[in-house]
């Protein structure tokens, strides 16, 4: 296999093992709330906090804190999940847990690291081998949801719990190790530009930061507010949600591969842009349809049809491979890390504001999907507003 290739599958399965920290506690709920003595609204601060580290890591991308080595900053965000991975079992006090859920969800700078990368090795391929990587997101939901079922589920003993994370945080630290020795290192620079090429004071940063913003208010909330407002059984919510995670994994990669083939017939800058712009497009119209199934569905309590609307809803996720390579198509070579950041900020504000807000409106399925299919109209106006502005590498040439 070319080693690009085999880059982006390591990249991929070290995503994965990261990710499999993001459902793995709330699948020990019985036993975390009977160790903690604390209530089920306790124990939802842990995923708040968890989705809240998501954004602030995106935050801490404008410092050199994930600049310099490339190599280097990898094995730095990959700690920020282990190291609580090992601590979690142990800590004494449920507030301390869920201190250590907040430093997980640093995990997700990976995603802007990788595309300096895959920026340097891919040109049209960008959006394919993106979506390769980022279904590592949803591989590695399954993973952890998975291990905690292997070891007991919310009818484990302590012991077991303990023992699950254990195993996920050597992992995650077997995983590096290997992708230390088969990945090649770069510098990601960490000088400031002029203020005329700061990404913050350019308009298209902001435009187009946010037409992700509704894809990931989807992502990270359907699952855990949605689908917990539904008539079905608990098995068949549960198995609601596993389909949304590798309908979400195989539509990253399918979608991924369109923006590939619409990427090759047009390579300019305008060219791949017009590609991406095309690619979430579809996919926010796509997942308007699903999310339409799924309401109906549930509405009439039909388990099948739910099953199709999440299968189709998936597509959402087809706006992140094509969202993440915009940097090194929109943004002149010297800025589109700092780019990368700046767009994964804006579009990841969804992860600090999104779990907040449906806690307080969601209390039926109704309101819900109202919001959802709002959210899915707003990412189609976004894109046909970006697409008519100048990109930055055209305004700075």
């Amino acid at each position: 296999m070319e080693k690009r290739w085999s880059t982006v599958l390591i990249n991929t399965v070290l995503l994965a093992s990261g990710f499999g920290t993001m459902h793995m506690l709330e699948k020990f709920k019985d036993v975390v709330l009977a160790h903690y003595g604390i209530t089920e609204a306790m124990m939802s601060y842990q995923q708040t906090a968890y989705v809240v580290g998501l954004f602030v890591a995106f935050l801490l991308g404008g410092t050199s804190l994930f600049k310099g080595s490339f190599k280097r900053s990898v094995a730095l965000i990959v700690s920020f999940a282990a190291i609580p991975q090992f601590l979690i079992p142990f800590m004494p006090n449920w507030w301390g847990v869920v201190a250590l859920r907040f430093f997980q969800g640093f995990i997700v700078a990976l995603i802007a690291v990788f595309s300096n990368q895959i920026g340097r090795l891919f040109v049209a391929e960008r959006p394919f081998a993106k979506g390769v990587i980022l279904s590592g997101i949803f591989w590695g939901g399954i993973y952890g949801i998975n291990l905690a079922k292997w070891a007991g589920g919310s009818k484990a003993s302590w012991f077991s719990v303990t023992e699950a994370f254990i195993i996920s945080a050597v992992i995650m630290y077997v995983m590096l190790a290997i992708w230390w020795l088969f990945v090649e290192d770069f510098e990601i620079p960490k000088e400031k530009h002029s203020s005329g090429s700061n990404v913050w004071k350019m308009p298209f940063t902001w435009v187009f930061g946010f037409t992700f913003f509704p894809a990931l208010w989807i992502i990270f909330t359907l699952g855990s507010f949605t689908l917990h407002n539904v008539k079905f059984s608990d098995a068949q919510v549960a198995n609601l949600v596993m389909a949304l995670e590798v309908s979400m994994g195989l539509w990253s990669i399918i979608m991924g591969y369109l923006g590939y083939r619409l990427s090759v017939k047009n390579t300019s800058n305008r060219g791949l842009f017009k590609a991406i712009v095309s690619v979430m497009t579809l996919s926010y119209a796509v997942t308007f349809l699903g999310l339409f199934i799924v309401w109906k569905a549930i509405s009439a309590n039909d388990y099948t049809l739910a099953l199709l609307g999440i299968a189709i809803t998936g597509i959402v996720q087809g706006t992140g491979p094509a969202f993440w390579t915009t940097a090194p198509a929109a943004y002149p070579k010297e800025i589109y890390p700092e780019a990368s950041f700046a767009l994964g900020l804006i579009s990841n504000s969804a992860n600090a504001v999104a779990p907040n807000v449906m806690f307080v409106l969601v209390h039926s399925v109704t309101t819900g999907m109202v919001i959802y299919l709002g959210m899915a109209l707003l990412g189609i106006v976004l894109l046909l507003v970006s697409s008519r502005m100048k990109l930055p590498v055209e305004e700075l040439s």
